[in-house]
């Protein structure tokens, strides 16, 4: 045989012994075999854990938000508003948009009835509410529910 023969072929036996060194330590984990039945769930690992709490704002954010609806619902000019009225807090980084604003009268006090939008980072929800006019400009929040 000719050296490039040979050399070719140790080439081919080193190759082919290097494969079989690699393949052994999976064929190693074939032998014991995998079973479904011996497989356990790993419960030390929990994700998507969300609590309810913050599904639903802080008293202290509800009535922030409330503050900043009740001042943009008792600024603006009812006849002149065409559309929705958008808002936002900066303070709790809420914001929405006030909808099917009317300014009614109920035993001589000026009120205004609304429906608003908060979204915040605790989801997206919609809120009925009441604001009427208390003495001297001032603006009092009677009604804020959800919807």
């Amino acid at each position: 045989m000719s050296r490039n023969a040979q050399a070719l072929q140790r080439r081919h036996f080193a190759n082919a012994a290097l494969l079989i060194l690699l393949a052994m330590p999976l064929c190693a984990c074939g032998v014991g075999g995998f079973s479904l039945q011996k497989a356990e769930v790993d419960r030390s690992i929990l994700t998507g854990d969300i609590k309810t709490e913050s599904q639903t704002p802080t008293d202290t954010e509800r009535f922030s938000d409330e503050m900043t609806i009740r001042n943009a619902v008792s600024s603006v000019d009812v006849e002149g508003m065409s559309g929705a009225l958008p808002w936002a807090n900066t303070n709790t980084g809420s914001r929405g948009t006030i909808t099917e604003l009317v300014e009614h009268k109920e035993q001589g006090t000026v009120c205004r009835r609304f429906t608003t939008s908060r979204e915040s980072f605790d989801g997206i929800n919609l809120y009925k509410g009441e604001a009427c006019l208390a003495g001297q400009g001032a603006w009092r929040m009677m009604a804020f529910q959800p919807l």
